[in-house]
């Protein structure tokens, strides 16, 4: 097939650092690649990758001093994609929303990932405008607040195998935060954890400009306070496998609607145990008692340490193996890419009628997928 990834410009593919819808993107870009596909990726120019790259701005925004509003970029970017659209058998995009209105007289030729939060309240009128718009979820969690959306089904993010190799043996003996130092991403209540127990914490966090006076008011005292405390900033992949590998478990205490969690398969990967609580999306991705422990309460977190720390680290890497890897991930794509072209071949409006029920995706133990 000949697809077209569109990826967001804030960073490059995959990110340098911290970016996770980046990360996905280049993943599922290079898989596609593998299964023998002629893929052609839409991104900033620093990208790297064995796709044919579209530059369409220099470099990442969030690195581009010069660049204070990105919607302009986006915008050129969208117009180079419309261009060149006839060329692709599909257009698969990661760039939220902005491109409805170009492409709504073509739905069935696009499919478009949803990264972020759903739940809203002005999301619903925006799907309503466009319901022919095909999209995929990245979680059951992520979809349900928008249950008359155009949601044709749910695709579990994955990992290349073979990006982090697996620690069987930490010798570490430090627990793991790695994500935005964030409040949603629960930074106080890991360091809450582990000056309970009596435990180092290693802290490896992106801080964005919206959240530096947090970091400076409410969480670096903390980190002041107490010595068993560090911080070591944001960290590549190549340092990630080791980081987290090592630690006896990764601490994932997010307070919110999470639609995924990428660092939850990233520890899997590493075979590194979760504690993590249950919210969001984690019950789909954390198999409780195998990969991790699901706490409902601080108190629950405290107790249930000692049982994550003694899970086992190859059982939770084969799981890994079995759920989330990159592989999956664009499998499970193909199958929507192509119900779309066939649905594409029906004349209107027939051809959205096709889409409904949607393109069932594979169903493995303990995940559902279409709707």
């Amino acid at each position: 097939m000949r697809i077209a990834q569109i990826a967001p410009l804030m960073e490059s593919v995959p990110p340098r650092l911290y970016g996770g819808t980046e990360r996905v993107v280049h993943d599922l870009t290079e898989a596609l690649v593998d299964l023998g596909h002629e893929v052609t990726l839409f991104a900033s120019g620093d990208s790297i990758t064995r796709a044919e790259l579209v530059a369409c701005t220099r470099e990442g925004l969030r690195h581009a001093a010069r660049v204070k509003d990105p919607l302009p970029h986006y915008m050129l970017m969208l117009d180079r994609v419309r261009t060149r659209a006839s060329a692709f058998d599909i257009l698969h995009f990661h760039t939220d929303v902005l491109h409805f209105p170009l492409f709504n007289d073509q739905p069935h030729r696009t499919v478009t990932t949803l990264h972020g939060r759903q739940d809203l309240p002005d999301l619903a009128a925006l799907y309503r405008g466009f319901p022919g718009m095909p999209l995929v979820a990245v979680s059951e969690h992520q979809r349900a607040p928008i249950p008359d959306a155009n949601v044709v089904a749910t695709v579990h993010h994955g990992l290349p195998k073979d990006l982090f190799a697996p620690t069987y043996e930490p010798r570490g003996g430090y627990l793991a935060f790695v994500g935005r130092m964030s409040p949603e991403k629960g930074p106080l209540a890991a360091i809450q954890l582990a000056r309970e127990l009596g435990l180092p914490l290693r802290m490896a966090a992106r801080i964005d400009k919206s959240d530096e006076s947090y970091f400076r008011e409410v969480v670096r005292p903390e980190i002041t306070y107490d010595g068993g405390i560090e911080f070591v900033g944001e960290i590549s992949d190549r340092d990630k496998a080791r980081f987290i590998g090592e630690a006896q478990a990764l601490l994932f205490p997010v307070d919110r609607s999470e639609p995924f969690g990428l660092v939850m398969i990233e520890a899997m990967a590493c075979a590194t145990p979760l504690l993590a609580f249950h919210v969001g999306s984690v019950p789909e991705v954390i198999e409780d008692g195998i990969t991790g422990r699901l706490v409902d309460a601080f108190e629950e977190a405290l107790l249930a340490l000692p049982e994550v720390i003694a899970l086992d680290r190859r059982r939770i890497r084969a799981r890994f193996e079995a759920r989330f890897t990159a592989e999956r991930m664009a499998s499970d794509y193909l199958e929507i890419y192509r119900a779309l072209g066939r649905a594409a071949r029906l004349p209107a409006p027939a051809h959205l009628e096709a889409l409904w029920p949607p393109p069932a995706v594979p169903v493995r133990p303990g995940e559902v997928h279409a709707r």
